[in-house]
């Protein structure tokens, strides 16, 4: 067996950055931006009102209560052309232009205005200023808004959408093939022979790829025939930029799979100091990684999380490539025996006063996937016997 870290490096050191695109910004969302942005213009583009409330001339309002007259009213979207002479008031809504003569805003909650609604009443003084957005407070000109290697999350397009930019360069969103393969397999509600079980597998790594940020494409179901299975991988080697299959990785075992890619590629057989998820194979076909994963259902999404997540992460240019580990505390016993490998339990957590409080799942078989369903995070659990309850214990976060 081979340590985990020492199987990760071994796989991510095969896997190279993708190339950047350019594309509309409105799909650039999770990728990482391969260019410097800048400013071509001030963000806000005009002075405007923090407030639904009234406009007026800071020195008319003081000494309070103070009753102007209301001059007009000012939507969002409307532009002012006309001054504020002394002693008025404008109404004024949260975002609309302020009109020249004005330095500050009334909130409408701090006034009353007339039946007549000729005037108003100002229930407050204030200063210079108050609740008004100046012009370019937020961005200026030629101001570097994003450096190269961002990773574009929502604020980061919705800023780019208010600078009035339409397209960004990214690096491309990973495609990834996933396949699987077998006649016991049964896609779909058909009901199953004797023998025969549901491909569980696919639908759950589809999903865990759409999850990291990559775009999953649905290579099927093979038959165990070996020219089916070439005829898969061979499509999804040209037509992805990785590939994942499950099933058929353990040591010693038969299976079509295991031979027709040791045929096509140079493929490494990994036995790793884990549980679950401890045969993986990884190599390339066509310059192409490919990763084949355990077909127990925990130990494939286990196994993804370790290795195939980091690669793509890798490959789409992020920095950060592993999920999050966190300190946490044991709420009850977790349990497990020495074997010489790391054991990776199926944990719920959650935050409470200032900790991070982890329990079982539930069932910690691989083949169990209610279990990983129910968990949020995952306990990692050194060799030994495991941890009792108020422990010490790593947690990996899952999910988004």
């Amino acid at each position: 067996m081979i340590p985990l870290d020492q199987a990760q490096e071994a796989v991510l050191s095969r896997c190279r950055r993708l190339g950047a695109v350019r594309l509309p910004t409105g799909e650039a969302r999770m990728l990482v931006s391969a260019e410097r942005v800048a400013a071509a213009e001030q963000v806000p583009a005009f002075d405007n009102s923090a407030m639904d409330g009234y406009a007026v001339r800071a020195e008319d309002t003081s000494p309070a209560p103070a009753r102007l007259r209301i001059l007009g009213t000012l939507a969002a979207g409307d532009f002012p052309r006309e001054a504020l002479s002394a002693g008025g008031a404008m109404r004024i809504m949260t975002g609309a232009a302020l009109p020249p003569g004005a330095d500050a805003v009334v909130m409408v909650e701090r006034t009353r205005e007339s039946p007549d609604g000729e005037w108003v009443t100002l229930d407050v003084s204030v200063p210079a200023g108050n609740h008004i957005r100046r012009a370019g407070e937020d961005m200026q000109p030629g101001q570097v808004v994003f450096e190269s290697g961002c990773l574009l999350r929502p604020a980061h397009l919705g800023t780019l959408a208010g600078l009035g930019v339409a397209t960004v360069s990214a690096t491309r969103r990973a495609r990834v093939g996933v396949m699987s393969t077998g006649d016991e397999l049964v896609a779909g509600p058909a009901a199953l022979a004797p023998g025969q079980i549901r491909d569980s597998n696919r639908l759950s790594l589809l999903s865990l790829v759409a999850e990291s940020g990559a775009e999953p494409v649905d290579l099927g179901l093979a038959r165990d025939d070996a020219e089916e299975i070439r005829e898969m991988i061979t499509r999804g080697s040209q037509t992805c930029d990785a590939v994942i299959t499950s099933g058929g990785v353990s040591m010693g075992s038969f299976d079509l799979v295991k031979s027709v890619l040791d045929e096509m590629g140079a493929m490494s057989w990994m036995q790793v100091a884990i549980r679950p998820a401890k045969p993986l194979a990884f190599g390339l076909v066509d310059d192409v990684p490919v990763f084949g994963l355990p077909g127990n259902t925990v130990s494939c999404m286990v196994s993804f999380e370790l290795f195939a997540r980091p690669a793509l992460m890798k490959m789409m240019g992020r920095q950060s490539l592993h999920r999050q580990r966190l300190a946490a505390l044991a709420c009850e016993p977790l349990r497990r025996w020495p074997d010489g490998k790391t054991h990776f339990a199926r944990v719920v957590w959650r935050y409470v006063d200032g900790v991070y409080e982890v329990r079982s799942a539930g069932g910690q078989g691989s083949h169990q996937l209610s279990a990983m369903a129910a968990a949020n995070g995952l306990a990692v659990l050194p060799d030994g016997d495991g941890v009792d309850t108020g422990e010490p214990v790593e947690l990996i976060c899952l999910g988004e």
